[in-house]
């Protein structure tokens, strides 16, 4: 202030206006600027000023805040689009979408949104990605649409080596009595995949069950046929069945009058048959499929586990164990699985090829396993 003081009063008498600028280090702008200042308001006009804008671009008339919190008192279970809707039906011309909600925020009227984290009862993957045809199949469902017959919810299973989309189904449910007739008829056309990729969903998966384990995939794991999951909340881990999701999608989602299944039929059909693929380069899936060389005997005997005893799992999910029952999983239920003794005292619980978990003789306790460590040699159905 001092400084700006000095230059206006040697500014009033100064010959060379510019070159007293220079001598400040500012520019003559600037320097006139300070000039005026000082004719309008005198010494006091050389003090520092606020830089706050005269006015906000976000900034509402206290009307207009008064009429947004007035709505929301009205009807507190709606959101800031709805509101918005009443304002302009009422006074025409309402402030943004984000306007009503910083206004609502600030008044404390949004109970903001918990977001839970995606929780795993013990995943099953090693990672694996198919080399060979019939490695890994991927499996997932299609986000439905409505379409004129009503919801079109598309069961999808596809060859992850050679992209080979196996079925195309609209499915009435999701059940696993629905998706196991699906997947019986593929093994029994195409053969057994050495692993099968999903998400965390049901049919294919259980939140609640030991190493989420549901009933479909201990079917799976009965036929020898490894599991292979995404993580929770991560469909990237699958994204190219979610690609193939996407181009079905923009391809099939929007024919909505003709019928479901011939529409999805046809394009399956062009898709393995006619259009050539970058990462094959430049073949078609049915150009590099073929069909497995592990045969489906169409049944599943009860699984041997040699060196071990055995149990057979209840209808409740629960085991005989000296004299005591202990409960593992329903998923489980009418599967034998094996026991192996450790040296602390404890069992070891597998079943098929993996380690479901461990019993405590001392707790009579079941401790599911977070990991699924395969045995080495492999139960054979």
């Amino acid at each position: 202030m001092n400084q700006r003081s000095e230059f206006v009063l040697r500014a009033k008498g100064a010959e060379n206006f510019r070159a007293l600028c220079r001598e400040y280090g500012i520019s003559a702008r600037v320097g006139y600027k300070w000039l005026k200042r000082y004719e309008e308001e005198g010494l006091r006009g050389m003090a520092e000023r606020s830089r706050r804008p005269h006015s906000s671009g976000q900034g509402l008339a206290e009307e207009v805040v008064c009429r947004i919190v007035r709505l929301k008192e009205r009807h507190r279970h709606w959101g800031a689009r709805k509101l918005r809707e009443v304002y302009r039906r009422s006074w025409s011309d309402p402030p943004s979408e984000s306007s009503f909600k910083r206004v609502l925020e600030r008044c404390g009227m949004v109970e903001k949104r918990r977001m839970r984290k995606a929780a795993e009862s013990g995943r099953i993957a090693d990672g694996r990605r198919a080399q060979s045809p019939n490695e890994v199949w991927t499996v997932d469902f299609k986000g439905w649409w409505k379409d004129a017959h009503g919801r079109c919810l598309p069961l999808t299973v596809r060859d992850e080596f050679s992209r080979y989309v196996l079925e195309i189904r609209a499915v009435e449910d999701g059940t696993t009595e629905t998706i196991k007739e699906i997947f019986e008829e593929l093994f029994a056309k195409y053969g057994l995949p050495g692993a099968i990729r999903s998400d965390n969903g049901p049919p294919f998966a259980s939140r609640q069950g030991v190493l989420g384990l549901s009933r479909l995939s201990v079917w799976w794991l009965a036929l020898g046929i490894d599991l292979e999951r995404s993580r929770p909340g991560c469909p990237q881990d699958n994204g190219a069945h979610e690609r193939m999701h996407r181009d079905l999608a923009y391809e099939v989602e929007a024919e909505r009058r003709v019928e479901r299944q011939a529409a999805l039929d046809t394009w399956r059909e062009e898709y393995n048959e006619e259009r050539p693929h970058e990462g094959l380069d430049l073949r078609t899936p049915a150009e590099v499929y073929h069909s497995s060389e592990r045969k489906w005997a169409g049944r599943v005997d009860q699984l041997s586990y040699p060196g071990m005893r055995t149990r057979k799992v209840s209808e409740r999910g629960a085991i005989k164990m000296e004299a005591r029952r202990v409960f593992l999983s329903t998923a489980l239920a009418g599967w034998k699985v094996g026991i192996k003794a450790r040296s602390d005292g404890c069992w070891e619980v597998y079943f098929a090829q993996l380690l479901v978990g461990t019993l405590e003789a001392q707790t009579e306790a079941f401790i599911p396993s977070q990991s699924g460590r395969a045995i080495e040699a492999r139960a054979a159905a």
